[in-house]
């Protein structure tokens, strides 16, 4: 349970705000490359931390990301003319380039351009996403090389779809193991709507016991699950900070799936879903399965808002929830958004019970409020440095008689053979808050 001053310090993300600070001191996806397809093509808006945003691609194949109005009478710079590597206002033709910089004043006789100035922020691509560090530049990071990024095209997709609240209880839904098995869960085989399969290693299981390890980039923790032939399942994660879930994407295969949960304001959020394979097959298509199809569940012409939302109650199926799928409700991230947005816009977590299968949700609000200090110091949080980048996720089905650190901790730290050192303290400080 947060004090209401914690719960505030962690979800409001405005400049000036705690974690506002805190989330400039990290690379934050801002848009799709396919956005913005060609040079001197249309600008897109961007939203991200409450800062309303234009990007547009230069001439020469830079990508500028500008604050979205003109300093000279306020106009968006959305309307303007992407030429000659530069966005032209069409109010009165004051022009800048990708850094900011105003080069050209076509209404003064004599051009003042030296000392104008609009809000610009870096950007680099990585993985088919254009990234933006909104901070300090004496303070800015190594480019997010999450090992995803660096995979051919045919061995990754990343989409995105908007959800309706706060970024961090849709964080906190999506680093909540112990209901992917619940929620989830088909009703029966072959089900009309999709679910985690009845016959599963996960619905099988039991409740599930979690293994929290504190590290230099966030945590590493497992799901535990005893199944009904003396067996164990175990799954194992990374959350790399602020916003950032690793997790296994199929048994048997060196595949990862995961997510960056990014505010776009206090009561909204980007909710980014990628898939990777180190395996020799493509990855192929992961999205409309899930509840992000682009047509079938999100609409993009309408800024990624998903179809099913809170204003058509998530199309909830009831006769379906009877026989089918334990919710209803069609697609697995649709399922995860339902459940965070009927929260309301920001959860009171002052009202919340939580225990020990919350170890996760306990340590990322520990970890968050640790990097607000930090930032308040002026040091560097954890994960602004590149230990994260060659990170993957792993899970497997063992006997009692195995180690599973032992057989989980070389797929997940694989340039390492399995070496990673932990925080031990505050394990045990999460531990102790998580009810144990």
């Amino acid at each position: 349970m947060l004090t209401k001053a914690e719960n505030d310090r962690l979800t409001r993300v405005g400049a000036g705000t705690p974690m506002g600070e805190t989330m400039r001191r990290y690379w934050l996806p801002a848009l799709l490359s396919w956005e913005l397809p060609e040079p001197d093509g249309a600008p897109v808006r961007v939203r991200l931390l409450g800062e309303d945003l234009v990007a547009f691609r230069a001439t020469d194949g830079q990508v500028g990301m500008l604050d979205e109005f003109c300093p000279h009478r306020r106009a968006s710079l959305w309307l303007g003319r992407n030429e000659e590597n530069g966005l032209r206002c069409v109010y009165h033709g004051w022009k800048y380039d990708v850094t900011g910089r105003c080069v050209e004043q076509m209404n003064e006789p004599r051009p003042f351009c030296d000392k104008i100035r609009v809000t610009a922020y870096p950007t680099c691509e990585l993985g088919g996403i254009v990234w933006t560090y909104m901070g300090p530049p004496e303070k800015r990071p190594p480019v997010p090389q999450f090992e995803w990024t660096q995979l051919p095209e045919s061995h990754r997709t990343v989409s995105k779809v908007v959800q309706a609240c706060n970024w961090l209880q849709a964080l906190e839904g999506g680093i909540d193991t112990s209901h992917f098995t619940i929620m989830h869960r088909a009703l029966k085989l072959n089900p009309l709507q999709r679910g985690t399969e009845v016959d599963g290693p996960g619905v099988r299981g039991g409740a599930p016991t979690l293994e929290v390890d504190i590290t230099d980039y966030g945590y590493r923790y497992f799901g535990i699950r005893p199944q009904p032939d003396g067996s164990r399942y175990v799954r194992g994660y990374h959350f790399v900070m602020p916003f950032t879930q690793l997790r296994p994407l199929r048994p048997n295969k060196d595949q990862t799936h995961g997510h960056y949960w990014v505010p776009i304001d206090d009561e909204t959020c980007m909710v980014w879903n990628f898939y990777s394979s180190h395996d020799p097959e493509p990855i192929g298509e992961r999205s409309a399965d899930s509840g992000n199809g682009y047509g079938s569940h999100v609409d993009v012409r309408n800024g990624f808002r998903p179809i099913r939302n809170r204003t058509n109650d998530w199309m909830i199926d009831r006769q379906m929830q009877k026989t089918e799928t334990f919710t209803g409700i069609d697609g697995i991230n649709q399922q995860d958004r339902a459940v965070q947005e009927s929260m309301g816009p920001i959860v009171d977590r002052t009202r919340e019970v939580l225990g020990p299968a919350d170890r996760a949700i306990v340590a990322t609000r520990r970890l968050l409020l640790e990097a607000v200090d930090t930032v308040a110091r002026g040091g560097d949080p954890r994960g602004t440095g590149s230990s994260y980048y060659e990170l993957r996720a792993g899970e497997a089905v063992l006997s009692t008689a195995v180690d599973w650190r032992r057989t989980l901790m070389p797929v997940m730290y694989p340039q390492t053979g399995g070496a990673a050192p932990a925080d031990l303290s505050l394990r045990a400080k999460v531990y102790e808050e998580a009810g144990n």
